[in-house]
């Protein structure tokens, strides 16, 4: 389908659409990372570079990297016209009409840069396969499943935060590397690190493929490299694109001597394993485990070593070394096998990283949408994923006027992701067995308890974090599955590769 004429026509509909829904969430509740966002904009509109990662009259200090400080700084410039008082250091928890207008806005402003990203990779997936109806075409499909990803919604446009122009540079970087501008693809993703740097649990995908389908220019028939094709004047390109970007945003503070101080905002180990709202990830069943065990009376050393001396504590460099999987891409080197590195990736950071927050389901899910629309295989893993992930982070929009949002919210863009992957792939068979599709079902008595039957008993006072225990437990099951069925999927695949290849 063209990117231009009708087919233009129908992507910007879409795109204004969720940007009027955006501009009615506005009024919404906000969590504490609206005050996060404000501070950082009183810290850089008002503070020399030299003391932007040492001011601390807020809790909440800047951690991001040197060019979301940047971004927030010139933010600030456009923010004084809306409300001053915004941008004084002193004014904690600062929420005026104005202030939470601009905030909103600066967030849906930025989201143009993901549109454009979303538009991006439309193109490049596979657009041939027939359809009786627009509704049925695989750009359709997946222009929805990214401009209206419900949890990309809640997380930026409700709760708060600036995700959206971030995946955008994500989503764009994958995009030129399947467009085969590799250069282009570096910048971007080099960029991106140094606006957030959870991006990192992806690098290694990065790495590899781009050493493999850039820096090697050409390959023997069984996959392996031929080593006398390797590019000294590619590598040192793409060397030269890193150490640019590195340089403008880390440069100043190494002139500075700041950057120990950076590092040590950047990556806060001291924060502990698992963060307060427990994500819903392998560390999660860790320490339903250990609560059990600590019910029960056996002595708790999630701490310091062993719990009943069979589950042991790991540190971060355990957490670095287990999330980072790469074994196969020396067979996979095209685009698609890159993406399914990039996904395993994000999602197996996500399962063991260190101090992992629950919105970080996100990384594995928009770049898991592209795949969606190609396979049934992964349609199915999409769904299973994407359902129980977006459930997990009900927790976050706990006040009462936004749980009719969130549930209506989620409902629509739950059934329009089972009827159109079903729609797309309708003589493939069911995309799910029974036993996935009764572990999502059981998804709503469990809403139904933690919202209805929860705070009518007893319990909600002594045991305030059963809901959230819960969630995460239950979700925790569905994102290990997903995470094991990505994993075999990939592994077999790689066999398959290697064998045709022999």
């Amino acid at each position: 389908m063209a990117a231009g004429g009708s087919g233009g026509r129908w992507f910007l509909a879409l795109a204004l659409g969720v940007s009027l829904l955006k501009c009615l969430l506005i009024p919404t509740y906000h969590s504490t990372d609206f005050e996060v966002h404000r501070n950082w904009l009183a810290i850089t509109h008002n503070l020399p570079v030299s003391q932007w990662y040492y001011e601390a009259t807020s809790e909440w200090t800047l951690d991001y990297p040197p060019f979301f400080a940047w971004f927030e700084y010139a933010l600030s410039h456009v923010a004084k016209y809306f409300d001053q008082e915004m941008l004084v250091i002193q004014n904690l928890n600062y929420s005026s009409h104005a202030t939470v207008f601009f905030q909103r806005l600066s967030v849906i402003f930025t989201d143009i840069l993901f549109v454009y990203a979303a538009h991006e990779c439309c193109r490049c997936v596979n657009g041939k396969r027939p359809g009786k109806e627009l509704l049925e075409k695989p750009m359709f499909v997946l222009a929805v499943l990214l401009l209206w990803n419900f949890g990309l919604l809640i997380v930026d446009h409700i709760h708060f935060q600036y995700n959206g122009f971030l995946f955008g540079l994500m989503l764009l970087s994958v995009a030129r590397l399947f467009q085969k501008r590799h250069l282009e693809g570096a910048l971007l993703f080099a960029v991106l690190l140094h606006f957030k740097h959870i991006y990192i649990y992806v690098a290694p995908a990065y790495c590899v493929y781009l050493l493999r389908s850039y820096c090697f220019t050409a390959n023997k028939a069984d996959g392996s490299l031929e080593w006398s094709s390797f590019s000294f004047l590619r590598i040192t390109l793409l060397g030269l694109i890193v150490c640019l970007i590195s340089a403008l945003s880390l440069g100043p503070f190494a002139v500075l001597g700041q950057l120990p101080q950076v590092i040590s905002r950047l990556f806060p180990f001291k924060r502990g394993l698992c963060h307060a709202y427990w994500a819903p990830n392998f560390w999660a069943l860790y320490n339903a485990v250990d609560k059990t065990l600590a019910v029960v009376g056996t002595v708790n050393y999630l701490n310091d070593g062993w719990i009943g001396s069979r589950i042991p504590a790991h540190r971060p460099s355990f957490c670095d070394s287990t999330s980072n999987t790469n074994f196969y891409l020396h067979l996979h080197i095209g685009p698609r096998g890159f993406l399914q590195c990039l996904i395993l990736c994000a999602l197996s950071s996500f399962m063991f990283g260190w101090h992992v927050h629950e919105k970080a389901i996100l990384l594995t899910i928009l770049p898991l949408s592209l795949l969606s629309v190609e396979s049934p295989k992964h349609a199915g893993i999409y769904l299973t994923l994407t359902t129980t992930g977006h459930f997990s982070l009900f927790p976050l929009l706990f006040t009462p006027p936004e749980i009719t949002t969130k549930i209506l919210l989620m409902l629509l863009f739950t059934v329009y992701s089972f009827s159109s992957l079903r729609a797309l792939f309708r003589k493939e068979g069911p995309l799910l067995n029974w036993l996935e599709t009764i572990y999502l079902i059981e998804l709503v008595p469990l809403e139904i308890f933690c919202e209805i039957v929860f705070p009518l008993t007893p319990w909600k006072l002594k045991f305030p974090f059963i809901p959230l225990l819960l969630t995460s437990v239950y979700c925790a099951l569905g994102i290990i599955y997903a995470w094991l069925k990505l994993y075999v999927s990939v592994l077999t695949e790689s066999v398959t590769v290697r064998q045709k290849a022999e």
